[in-house]
């Protein structure tokens, strides 16, 4: 006998179901982007992350490097990580809604949820008390996020009614 958690929730093609399911794709596809602009970054002049200039961090790549090349290596190796984190959270948001939350599915609603919610709630508390919550450093992610959001709530809707029918 099926569970609810593998049941769809609706058929596919639900109006606000794909709506919201697409507007959780696109999200999970805009951390993806702010990804690669983060890898891109670190191999570029600007070095330090998307809206960190000299008000956040005094010294720039070529001090970073003078001062000390291992901490500029270390420096790089963490851009290059959180980076791959981040596009592999995005990735795994989007196909999650796409391939999963589109078609009424609750473990991916679940799971689509709990991804980027796990990844921001580890990363962001740690840019404010070192005042580098800057809109031009997190107003991408804060707007994927918003996306996000609203897309999980739209879905929700008919995914809690269908779920009432069951």
């Amino acid at each position: 006998m099926a569970t609810t958690a593998h049941r769809p929730a609706t058929r596919a093609g639900s109006g606000a179901l794909e709506l919201g399911a697409s507007l959780m794709a696109l999200a999970g596809l805009a951390f993806i982007g702010y990804a690669v602009m983060f890898f891109i970054r670190n191999f570029t002049a600007g070095f330090l992350e998307l809206g960190i200039g000299p008000t956040e961090v005094d010294v720039g790549r070529a001090k970073i490097r003078a001062f000390s090349p291992d901490l500029y290596e270390y420096i790089s190796h963490l851009h290059l990580a959180v980076s791959g984190f981040m596009a592999s959270t995005g990735l795994a948001t989007a196909a999650l809604a796409w391939f999963g939350v589109r078609h009424g599915l609750w473990w991916a609603y679940v799971t689509a949820v709990a991804v980027p919610v796990l990844a921001v709630a580890v990363a962001l508390p740690a840019h404010y008390p070192y005042g580098l919550a800057t809109l031009g450093h997190l107003g991408l992610i804060y707007l994927a996020t918003i996306v996000f959001v609203v897309g999980a709530l739209v879905a929700l809707k008919p995914m809690l009614k269908a779920r009432r029918r069951t």
